[in-house]
């Protein structure tokens, strides 16, 4: 499956957690000069989670339609409750990881493209499923950076959206005739096995634009997004994802359209309990071993690919090993970080 070509790329949890430039506590799992992961030893000599939990460590995401406001709302949460926070995850997510320099070309990121899908949904080259995949992966692996941080840190973190509600664009693809039924069955099958692996966010908010709204805001800035996938999309988040995540997790709805209120949003953030979900389930064990999956990011990046024949993700075993050799011959890939970077191919381990 062409989507497995993640596994050359993925960098361990340290590199990951540098490149987003996240600055640990100092421990005996985290040092800036000895480059140590946290693991069974650090564990052994007393490192744990639970004291580092402040009543803000928490998981908020901020979900809506695109162009809905849920960015800015992510922002305000983020910096008046002292979190870090995510912007949404982009084609080029596993790049910041990786720490290039310059975004990879499309065969190096999920080879799809979202100007293709906003110019011809339909295309029949199954742009618009392989973008759906890789943009679900992208989710996954920034959803496991936010725990990785919280459960190394104690900060909380707010994001724009997360893996949960993916669901809502492969209804809203599903509905508008953009992917194959054989595209969903396949979605929800990676979906079934992947994201049981993370504990949902404690709370959701749902920013409600209409979609009317919503394509005339993405019109003035440049976007031709059809008004009908548009109000597929908000459908799928009230008729599907908030009443299911609702469940396990927090709900908090605003109306974009009266203007959203941060001392409002804050105030109710206050009285909630917090008493849904399986978090305050979890004990130091627990957290041990989640930390311990978070941090591996190939790890993370294998619970989604599933080895299935569809002609919109399958590639060759050549094509993948020519991609594979067109990834080791980029300018300083030859070695491992720390081998002469600077001398991109040129590199050498010995004179």
């Amino acid at each position: 499956m062409a989507l497995r070509v993640i596994r050359l790329f993925v960098p361990s949890g340290t590199a990951a957690l540098k490149a987003r430039g996240h600055i640990q506590k100092a421990g005996v799992h985290t040092s800036t000069v000895n480059n140590l992961e946290y693991g069974m030893l650090a564990y052994l000599m007393g490192e744990r989670t639970l004291s580092k939990f402040t009543n803000n460590s928490k998981i908020i995401t901020v979900d809506g339609n695109l162009a809905s406001g849920k960015g800015a709302l992510a922002q305000q949460l983020a910096e008046k409750l002292g979190m870090l926070y995510m912007p949404e995850a982009d084609i080029h997510y596993l790049d910041r990881m990786n720490k290039e320099k310059v975004p990879l070309e499309a065969r190096f990121n999920g080879n799809c493209s979202l100007e293709k899908f906003y110019k011809d949904p339909k295309a029949k080259d199954g742009n618009s499923y392989r973008l759906q995949c890789w943009m679900y992966q992208m989710r996954v692996l920034q959803y496991a950076d936010a725990m990785e941080h919280l459960l190394s840190t104690g900060q909380g973190v707010v994001l724009e959206r997360s893996p949960f509600s993916d669901v809502v664009f492969v209804e809203a693809m599903r509905k508008q005739g953009y992917i194959r039924k054989q595209c969903v069955d396949h979605y929800d099958e990676i979906k079934e096995i992947s994201i049981c692996e993370f504990l949902q966010p404690h709370l959701v908010i749902y920013v409600d634009l209409p979609a009317e709204e919503v394509q005339k805001k993405l019109k003035a800035s440049g976007q031709d997004v059809p008004l009908p996938y548009l109000k597929s999309i908000e459908e799928a988040y009230k008729k599907t994802f908030l009443p299911s995540i609702s469940e396990k997790a927090e709900v908090l709805a605003y109306d974009a359209t009266q203007g959203l209120d941060i001392v409002k949003v804050l105030d109710d953030i206050e009285y909630l309990k917090f008493e849904k979900g399986d978090w305050a389930e979890q004990d130091n064990v627990n957290y041990h071993h989640m930390r311990l999956l978070v941090q591996d990011k190939q790890m993370v990046a294998n619970l989604t690919c599933i080895a299935r024949y569809l002609p919109e993700i399958t590639v060759s075993a050549h094509n993948v090993d020519s991609t594979y050799y067109a990834y080791q011959s980029l300018p300083g890939k030859s070695y491992a970080e720390g081998y002469n970077a600077d001398m991109g191919d040129k590199n050498i381990l010995f004179k």
